[in-house]
């Protein structure tokens, strides 16, 4: 392939731009896998402002050093097995007891406008798919100009590198979007849960301490 075109340019090449179609509003059901306990703890719906982290893909902070700032972001996934796939990547084994993890599920206020990164919008601006499952420094270079281009914009819609399916990816004008309390939250070894990690974790081929 010619280096003049290469599909996961570090930053964009060209100016960014947005059309109607691009903005996907989605006000399913999200999903996020949060310690309970330990250093750091917040609010299943509260947005990290210290950032960037360098295992993260899509953090806007400034960056490069991380740092506390007001900009805020928080992950959920459309699914559970996908939030459980990506919360335990690294050891591929559901682990129910270190900090103390919930399952925690919602449904916004309100549509979320968010950037859909699953079609073609990336092929316009001179990158590709490939890009979203590139380097993650590339990623949230990315994500910091689309941040930075329209602040206004609750987020992003992206495919989990783990198992294809759809991330939601929120920064700071979703935070209204919370409701005052989940659908669903329960710790991950709660009598009801456990069906639901077992059967999550045959889907994605994952280890369970349940």
């Amino acid at each position: 392939m010619s280096g003049r075109h290469p599909k996961t340019p570090r930053t964009p090449r060209t100016p960014l731009t947005v059309n109607p179609e691009d903005i996907l509003a989605y006000d399913g059901v999200l999903w996020r896998i949060h310690r309970t306990t330990g250093p750091h703890v917040v609010s299943w719906r509260t947005l990290r402002t210290y950032g960037p982290i360098a295992f993260m893909r899509y953090d806007p902070h400034p960056g490069p050093a991380t740092a506390a700032t007001t900009i805020g972001v928080l992950y959920a996934a459309c699914d559970v097995a996908t939030a459980l796939a990506e919360v335990y990547q690294a050891i591929r084994t559901i682990d129910t007891t270190i900090g103390a993890p919930a399952l925690t599920g919602w449904r916004p206020t309100r549509p979320l406008n968010l950037l859909n990164l699953t079609e073609t919008w990336l092929v316009r601006h001179q990158a590709s798919y490939a890009l979203l499952h590139g380097p993650r420094t590339v990623c949230r270079t990315w994500a910091r100009d689309i941040h930075l281009a329209w602040p206004h914009l609750d987020g992003l819609y992206v495919p989990s590198t783990m198992t294809g399916r759809p991330n939601v990816v929120l920064w700071n004008p979703a935070a209204d979007s919370f409701p005052a309390d989940p659908e669903f939250t329960r710790p991950l070894d709660h009598p009801r849960v456990r069906p639901i990690l077992r059967t999550a974790a045959r889907t994605i081929g994952y280890a369970s301490t349940v």
